[in-house]
């Protein structure tokens, strides 16, 4: 049995028809015939070219609004019959069923058509029930059928073409049955999630375009990235992007989405070493650096503000690893792009999704994404004394950092700026004391500041701590049994208190 075989006819019919003119072009070159349906054959048509009609092979029309076209015993035995099986000839011959070599085809839009709002008919009309059948038919047997499934193989098709002519190595065949398995498996799962909704009945996740990364999260393990992060930015300088610099940019975009004011952040480790909200870049970037310089050393930075030059200007004396923004003035990227290696991301707006997931034990775990940004109207003061409406601006910038922040964790802020953090400790107390000692470290004064807490205080003693370095305001998600001990000693010490009642655990 010859590995490689000949297209002598193809069956075409697709929705997207961009890019396959000069296919149809090369095939008729090389004497294929052509199989078609309504659309497309009208389009080989208009080529020049002439193309058979379905219907006249099956002698059957197109019937039930193009529900069914290509169902029938005629395609689907040219396609599956084994051309090394005399018995599968044999019945090929007696039927008068054709050969059919090459199946392209690709399948209606279910995903556009749900993301666009339609209602539920015109969706339902969007699940494709012939392509689908002929993706997997043509498939199973790719040791005599070559398949492309989708647009995306319309150019590996191309390039064998004009390489080496109608012609196909096993190898080959092969290859575009893995590709058009991962459409079938792709379209199947976003079908499954329509109609599972909400219920999670079972986890189906598919995504495409992946990409190889350096390794992951040490040198010694493979790394993939898939998805499509060419819709989220646009590198326009510096090197690959690895597994950790995702981590750390995914922290990135999550902490800076909570800000509306111009803001600049630096993450180390997927927590923030420095954040400040101000009135222009420049200030937001030298008050978030001042808030931990050390950490600052390779970290990521982000900031919602176009970055202009007198921001670059500072921002450029520092070694860092990532830079991500909005937009970059052409001076500032001139200043920004002298170090080689030095990533360079341009943020676009793109839809993130609303659940995670993560891979554990022997299972996978998912939960809705965090999306819940207190306000004042969240807060319930539970002390004799209110805080003032600085505090309270303060307490809910703070808040939203520790919320962005691995637990344990506390956060030390004034003034909209990040004093210090004590983050992923086993002990609230060593998180707070770690929290304390790192903005001493660096000159601030703790006095009038406000303390945000990623959990409830069980016991008054980070209260206590807290106080007894001047801080005036705390802020917590409530809900322990000895709650009243925190209070009690908040209004002993003329310490405000409010509680929001969410807690955001970060692990």
């Amino acid at each position: 049995m010859s590995e490689t075989k000949r297209i002598k006819t193809a069956l075409v019919s697709v929705y997207h028809k961009e890019g396959l003119d000069e296919i149809i072009t090369k095939l008729h070159e090389e004497g294929v015939e052509f199989l078609s349906t309504g659309g497309t054959r009208q389009f080989i048509e208009s080529l020049g070219y002439p193309c058979k009609a379905v219907e006249d092979l099956t002698t059957y029309p197109s019937i039930l609004g193009g529900r069914v076209k290509t169902l029938h015993p005629k395609i689907f035995g040219g396609i599956l019959c084994r051309r090394g099986l005399e018995q599968d000839m044999q019945q090929i011959e007696k039927y008068e069923i054709p050969e059919i070599d090459l199946v392209i085809v690709d399948l209606y839009p279910f995903e556009a058509t749900v993301a666009s709002g339609a209602e539920e008919p015109a969706i339902i009309e969007k699940i494709d029930i012939g392509g689908i059948s002929l993706i997997r038919a043509a498939a199973k047997n790719y040791n005599d059928v070559v398949i492309v499934a989708s647009q995306a193989q319309y150019q590996p098709l191309r390039d064998i073409l004009m390489e080496h002519g109608a012609t196909t190595s096993l190898e080959e065949r092969r290859w575009f049955a893995k590709e058009a398995f991962a459409v079938s498996s792709h379209y199947d799962s976003a079908i499954f999630n329509y109609f599972d909704g909400e219920e999670g009945s079972a986890f189906r996740q598919s995504a495409n375009n992946q990409k190889t990364l350096r390794y992951g999260e040490n040198p010694h393990q493979k790394g993939y990235f898939y998805g499509n992060i060419d819709a989220m930015f646009d590198q326009i300088h510096g090197k690959e992007i690895s597994y950790n610099n995702l981590l750390d940019i995914n922290a990135a975009v999550d902490l800076i989405d909570e800000f509306t004011d111009t803001t600049f952040a630096i993450l180390k480790h997927n927590n923030a070493c420095g954040l400040a909200s101000r009135s222009t870049v420049l200030e937001a970037w030298n008050d978030a650096l001042a808030g931990d310089p050390v950490s600052a050393f390779g970290g990521v930075l982000i900031t919602n503000a176009v970055i202009d030059k007198a921001a670059a200007e500072e921002i450029n004396k520092i070694f860092f690893e990532v830079i991500i923004a909005p937009d970059y003035d052409v001076d500032a990227l001139e200043i920004l792009g002298q170090k080689k290696n030095r990533i360079i991301l341009v943020r676009k707006q793109a839809a993130l999704p609303k659940k995670q997931f993560r891979s554990l034990l022997n299972g996978v775990l998912v939960q809705d994404r965090d999306l819940k940004i207190e306000t004042s109207e969240d807060l319930k003061t539970v002390t004799t004394k209110a805080p003032t409406a600085q505090e309270i601006e303060d307490m809910l910038f703070a808040n939203k950092i520790v919320k962005n922040s691995k637990s344990n964790a506390i956060v030390l802020a004034k003034g909209k700026q990040l004093l210090a953090s004590g983050v992923g400790q086993t002990s609230r107390v060593d998180a707070l004391k770690q929290a304390i000692e790192k903005a001493k470290n660096f000159g601030f004064d703790l006095n009038g500041a406000v303390m945000a807490s990623d959990a409830f205080f069980p016991f008054p003693d980070c209260v206590e701590i807290a106080g007894n370095e001047g801080v005036k305001a705390v802020i917590q998600p409530g809900g322990s049994i000895k709650d009243e001990l925190s209070f009690d000693y908040c209004n002993e010490h003329d310490i405000a208190m409010v509680i929001t009642g969410f807690r955001h655990f970060k692990h």
